[in-house]
């Protein structure tokens, strides 16, 4: 990757700014997705339904599975037939930006979360290609750099140049071998227009992507964000988030301002079932469902819209403390709680099966 800065503005655009659509697919792999992905298909059906009340829904789907699909969605949320290897959007998806007060994106590697090495699927040459489509559907226009692997889980911004990541996701052996912290870093700002990146060194415990962002913190503005937190000093993630937070005070973002910091305690540990467990078919054994094994469930992993914010729910008294904080934080939003059972057994959460597509008319705005 050579050391030559771009010229023209750019700014990666955050997820709390407006938005003309979004995305979704439809998932159907038995290995990943129990008992033939049909749960899972009813709670990609809710969520589709919730957020097309406030803004327009697409959904990707294979051709197996396209009159499927039609006949579960409501008639609102639009059905397009597109190759994709799983469901994971928001990983998959173009990263877009403001380029001069219009919409561009950049399609970034992806290889399935660390590749051969220790990736969670192969193939996954049609998730590869699915950031350069969607650009393509929607006339975006768009560069490739597949020398750097960085799916949009992996990455925060605040719209305003400052953007948070953690090591354990863009600088593990599985993603970008060779490349340095600055190199990557140099990336970031060149296809992206960021001018500050704050690295968290870890990311969930034991999150089979390694340590996507997500799962760990979320911008509600510019200067504020939410953290996952735990006063259990048992868990793993009791250090985990101390050390991200100390990392986060010190920090100072793009405007020079020090980050405001809210915690959203996680909810009891979750864990999967003998009952989910059975009804995953081991195909290929690389995405194991295994009775007994921690799922990744964390509250700052909800999904903001177009005047609301959807945030996962766990059947755990927390919920209902999640909710009201960022009822707080988002003053302006309707909060909206939604069953994510589904979505974490599948290795996820509600925001990663949710890729958005800003409104390039409110640049600016």
């Amino acid at each position: 990757m050579k050391n030559v800065m771009k010229t023209t503005a750019r700014r990666m655009v955050a997820e709390f700014e407006r938005q003309a659509d979004a995305y979704m697919i439809w998932p159907e792999r038995p290995d990943n997705w129990r008992n033939g992905g049909k749960p899972a298909q009813a709670a990609f059906a809710r969520l589709a339904s919730l957020i097309n009340e406030v803004e327009p829904v697409t959904m990707l789907v294979s051709n197996k599975q396209y009159l499927n699909a039609r006949k579960w969605l409501p008639k609102g949320v639009r059905v397009v037939e597109m190759s994709a290897d799983d469901a994971f959007v928001k990983d998959t998806g173009p990263v877009y930006v403001d380029e001069n007060g219009r919409l561009a994106a950049t399609d970034f590697g992806f290889n399935a979360w660390g590749g051969l090495l220790d990736g969670l699927y192969f193939p996954w040459a049609n998730d590869q290609l699915l950031g350069q489509k969607l650009a393509e559907l929607n006339r975006v226009p768009y560069t490739v750099n597949h020398e750097l692997i960085i799916e949009g889980c992996a990455i925060m911004t605040d719209g305003q140049g400052t953007l948070i990541t953690t090591e354990d996701v863009l600088l593990s052996e599985g993603r970008n071998p060779g490349f340095t912290k600055a190199e990557v870093e140099f990336g970031l700002k060149q296809e992206l227009g960021i001018s500050t990146v704050i690295w968290l060194k870890h990311g969930y415990f034991l999150d089979e992507t390694n340590g996507d962002i997500d799962n760990m913190l979320n911008y509600i503005r510019p200067g504020e964000v939410v953290l996952t937190w735990t006063e259990d000093e048992a868990d793993p993630m009791y250090s985990i988030v101390r050390e991200a937070e100390t990392t986060l005070l010190a920090a100072r973002d793009a405007q020079g301002r020090k980050l405001v910091i809210h915690h959203l305690t996680m909810p009891a540990a979750q864990h999967v079932t003998q009952v989910e467990s059975q009804g995953i078919d081991p195909i290929n054994g690389l995405l194991p469902r295994l009775a007994g094994q921690r799922l990744f469930a964390s509250y700052v992993n909800f999904v903001t819209v177009n005047d609301m914010i959807i945030v996962p729910e766990f059947d755990d008294e927390q919920d209902a403390i999640a909710k009201a904080t960022l009822a707080e934080c988002f003053p302006d939003r309707r909060v909206v709680g939604f069953d994510a059972r589904e979505m974490i057994l599948g290795g996820g959460n509600i925001h990663t099966v949710v890729h958005t597509r800003p409104d390039a008319a409110a640049f600016g705005g």
